[in-house]
């Protein structure tokens, strides 16, 4: 079968010094001397913290005032105002101002926060209209935190919404001192290295400095959804780009989200984990067995017939050691028969040439002439977890197993009898238990619609037939020579859409409509733990007296670790709440983290009985093993048993810690769904205790054998 071929190219942005600090090297590969990110800032002085503290306090009675008020508009443009408080707050909060320079910009955010509020208070909000340089803010549903993003709106935008607009979102590079103040300040004053014609840059936050991984890619699908509620976005024509800790951030989201953008521009960075290590930062890898798994995630290599829906135009220069993360990808395309175009700067380094600029801004201004590709022949999903199991009309509802490549292809073709046209329908799958198909009028290729309106009504439908890669293998060890299987043909209904779903029955064979109810896991709910924390999540303390002092005092530090390093690393508020007063909304709208253990913990021990992991006050036990409970303690993520469609967490945040702060490619899940942590050996930069036992639970969510 003939893929579609997809050109990519790479291009490299100088970053301005709110954006790039430190620089990564081989003095941060020493677990045991890991400096902290973000350092502290400098002291502010006695008076201008009295100063701001009294700005802040009247940014903060505006806002009060604007809440209580019953102009719903005005509510609704608050985090506009928002993110100037949160922004000093926190800086004077946790001593994040970097330089003197950064008290300055303080004051004048605060003095804008201040003029918006007033605005608001009038009736008058200014800022909505306002071409060229714009920060905006939105509430994330996350933590319930204000997150701020900055545009860059054209002169050509039309305010009364008329026309639609390209918007090409462009992720900053790494920034070690890029706090909420820097970052707005930057926005205000910097529009950043490309400003097409007629296009709306956007440049989210991405909650500080992970690549745009986790909650930091959530920003971005929340900063994207808000600009599309305040200005008519083309979403045919939106595009990812970046560069350095951006190109990084770009492959990942062109590879795990191909179907949404036009074009896909990423420009040195990384594109996976383990090769940059040893390249970049010369790090010698020695993982566990899970966290080799793990790089599956976000290691796009692995990830790249993806792009056969992405067309990618890349840039490197030509001296730049990160040149290696075009290079990996070009590779990895090859393979699958997608060649990338990889614009080179000639004798660049971490920057690029103002020829090549100019020649990725004429490719790009090519492609969104015809926009993003709606209605593909050929269909390809490829991914190693539920987490992203969709693009276009496809999707992959079940695994065989989690964490190996999987594929599901699917071909609207024409038949290949001789004058005809009737439309057809291959699928072909590998490690894929269940799929659904889903094609809108508008989604299928213009013969096939032309087909369906001219044979109205349809009585024997379109024809479909599916392979299983697995059957395929066993057929040519038994000798057997088609294993191809007819599914029931697809008749389209009244509004011209089709679909249908079917998942695998090893007695039967495919069955049609989902999976049999039962626990299983699915798109959102297939860990591991640190997928919990990419929606709406509560840590819940215990207000109990553990079973085992060791086990309380540990779970009480690790607690107050995680709530500090949210707001550090992630830039938010974890909410908290006492186990007492935990509430069947809570439970119903978010993922709960508890802490603790069954006796201190009065939410764990509702359902201690019901996970699969059980724990006592004498001994922790995972199928035959048995660890003693006075030094060990469980780690893991699961359906919540008090309601199956939300998560619960025991005893941790994001699992990566401080050392990993230290190099982009290693904020990667460092624990899949469970582990058992000896408390004898203290958490360090890397572990929260020794990891003693560690897996993933099967696709029933039960425990391998």
């Amino acid at each position: 079968m003939t893929r579609p071929t997809t050109f990519i190219a790479l291009i490299v942005l100088t970053l301005s010094s709110a954006a790039f600090t430190n620089a990564d090297g081989i003095q941060d590969n020493i677990p045991e001397n890991v400096r902290r990110v973000p350092e502290l800032g400098v002291p502010v002085p006695d008076d201008r913290a009295a100063s701001m503290r009294t700005s802040l306090g009247q940014l903060q009675e505006k806002i009060a005032a604007i809440n209580a008020g019953k102009d719903v508009s005005a509510k609704s443009l608050l985090p506009d105002v928002m993110i100037f408080e949160r922004a000093v707050r926190c800086a004077l909060d946790y001593q994040e101002f970097f330089d003197v320079k950064d008290l300055d910009k303080a004051d004048a955010l605060l003095l804008e926060g201040i003029k918006r509020a007033d605005q608001l208070l009038a009736g008058k909000p200014e800022w909505i209209t306002q071409k060229g340089l714009v920060v905006r803010g939105y509430i994330s549903r996350i933590d319930n935190t204000v997150q701020p993003y900055g545009l860059v709106i054209p002169p050509t935008y039309a305010i009364d919404h008329s026309v639609p607009t390209r918007c090409d979102i462009w992720f900053h590079g790494r920034g070690e001192k890029l706090s909420e103040v820097n970052f707005l300040w930057d926005r205000m004053k910097n529009p950043g290295e490309f400003t097409p014609d007629h296009t709306i840059m956007l440049h989210p936050y991405g909650r500080y400095c992970n690549a745009f991984k986790f909650a930091g890619e959530v920003d971005v699908l929340e900063a994207l959804e808000d600009v599309q509620k305040h200005y008519r976005i083309d979403e045919d024509r939106i595009s990812v780009r970046g560069f350095s800790m951006g190109g990084a951030a770009c492959w990942q989201f062109a590879t795990h989200y191909a179907d949404r953008w036009f074009a896909a521009n990423p420009g040195a960075g990384f594109s996976e984990t383990p090769q940059f290590l040893k390249v970049f930062q010369k790090e010698e890898l020695k993982p566990m067995p899970w966290e080799q798994t793990l790089w599956n995630l976000y290691d796009c290599d692995k990830w790249a017939l993806n792009l056969t829906h992405c067309p990618t135009i890349a840039y490197s220069g030509e001296n730049d050691s990160q040149k290696q993360a075009a290079d990996v990808m070009e590779k990895a395309l090859a393979e699958r028969q997608i060649f990338l175009r990889h614009i080179i700067g000639a004798g660049m380094g971490h920057r690029f040439d103002a020829s090549s600029k100019n020649l990725i801004e004429q490719s790009l201004a090519s492609i969104a002439k015809s926009g993003r590709q709606p209605n593909p022949e050929i269909i390809h999903v490829s991914t190693t977890t539920l987490k992203y199991n969709s693009t276009h009309a496809a999707t992959i509802d079940g695994l065989i197993e989690h964490w190996k490549p999987a594929y599901l292809t699917v071909w609207c073709k024409e038949s290949g009898i001789a004058g005809s046209r009737e439309p057809q329908i291959q699928i072909s799958t590998e490690n894929v238990s269940g799929f659904s198909i889903e094609y809108l009028a508008e989604h299928f290729p213009p013969f096939a619609r032309r087909y369906i309106h001219e044979r109205q009504p349809m009585v024997n439908g379109i024809k479909v037939t599916v392979l299983r890669s697995e059957d395929l293998r066993k057929s040519a060890e038994i000798g057997s020579v088609d294993k191809v299987e007819s599914l029931a043909p697809a008749k389209p209904l009244s509004d011209d859409s089709i679909r249908f779903s079917y998942h695998f029955d090893e007695k039967s064979g495919w069955k049609s409509g989902p999976a049999p109810d039962g626990l299983r896991k699915r798109h959102n709910l297939q860990g591991p733990i640190d997928d919990a924390l990419m929606d709406s999540f509560i840590f819940v303390r215990p207000t109990g007296t553990a079973a085992n002092e060791a086990v309380g005092k540990w779970a009480e530090a690790e607690l107050t670790r995680a709530i500090e390093h949210w707001r550090r690393h992630f830039r938010g508020d974890a909410r908290v709440v006492n186990d007492v007063d935990l509430t069947d909304e809570m439970i119903q709208s978010s993922n709960i983290v508890l802490w603790g253990d069954p006796k201190s913990n009065s939410v764990l021990a509702k359902i201690a009985d019901k996970l699969p992991i059980q724990w006592t006050a004498d001994k922790v036990t995972v199928g035959e093993k048995s660890y003693d409970a006075k030094n060990h303690a469980p780690i893991l993520i699961h359906p919540n048993p008090l309601n199956l469609n939300r998560y619960v967490v025991l005893n941790s945040s994001f699992t990566f810690r401080d050392y990993a702060y230290l190099n982009n490619a290693r904020q990667v899940p460092m624990l899949p769904d469970w582990a058992v942590i000896d408390l004898n050996t203290p958490p360090n930069a890397i572990w929260p205790g020794k990891v003693v036992d560690a897996n993933f639970f099967d696709e029933q969510w039960k425990l391998k054998p």
